[in-house]
């Protein structure tokens, strides 16, 4: 059976139901992370929802061309969950990470792009480490590391399951 086919909005909420693989999971807000997708895939790309062992998988297509895939991914950082979008190319290249919620009430530069950019174009075979090729934020370490170690994760997840075929 095929995966179902929706709208980015409709897939946005349907996410937001959907349960994460970390117990401490907070829900992407559906119109965050439905124009982090625009952002990054581009207006129109069709978005398929893959379920690959506890985590829910964003296939992103236009027509009959692979754009990527992407996961939601949560991290706690010094008190309160970073809930953030990992995206990659059909080559599993990073293509971005988008912080999607970041409720702490320092250290909130995670979010911003020339941080963020730094990420771009890593593989799972990178070694995506604070102080190696990610570098630090003076008063954000804590996210800094928090978030570096989930990018690192679902990198890894995303590309292992890209290679063995279980998301296509």
């Amino acid at each position: 059976m095929a995966a179902p086919r929706l709208p980015v909005a409709a897939l946005a909420l349907l996410l937001a139901a959907l349960p994460s693989r970390a117990a401490t999971a907070q829900a992407a807000p559906p119109a965050r992370l439905a124009a982090s997708i625009r952002r990054l895939f581009g207006a129109g790309a069709r978005v398929d929802t893959l379920r690959v062992d506890s985590a829910a998988v964003l296939r992103l297509s236009r027509g009959d061309s692979l754009l990527g895939f992407a996961e939601v991914g949560n991290v706690i950082g010094k008190d309160q969950p970073i809930t953030f979008l990992v995206a990659v190319d059909p080559a599993d290249r990073l293509k971005d990470v988008d912080i999607l919620v970041y409720r702490e009430p320092y250290g909130g530069e995670v979010a911003y792009e020339p941080w963020r950019r730094q990420f771009r174009g890593k593989t799972a075979a990178d070694p995506i480490a604070v102080g190696r090729d990610i570098r630090s934020i003076s008063g954000a370490t804590i996210s800094v590391h928090a978030v570096t170690a989930g990018v690192r994760r679902i990198l890894a997840d995303l590309t292992a399951w890209h290679t063995r075929g279980a998301i296509r």
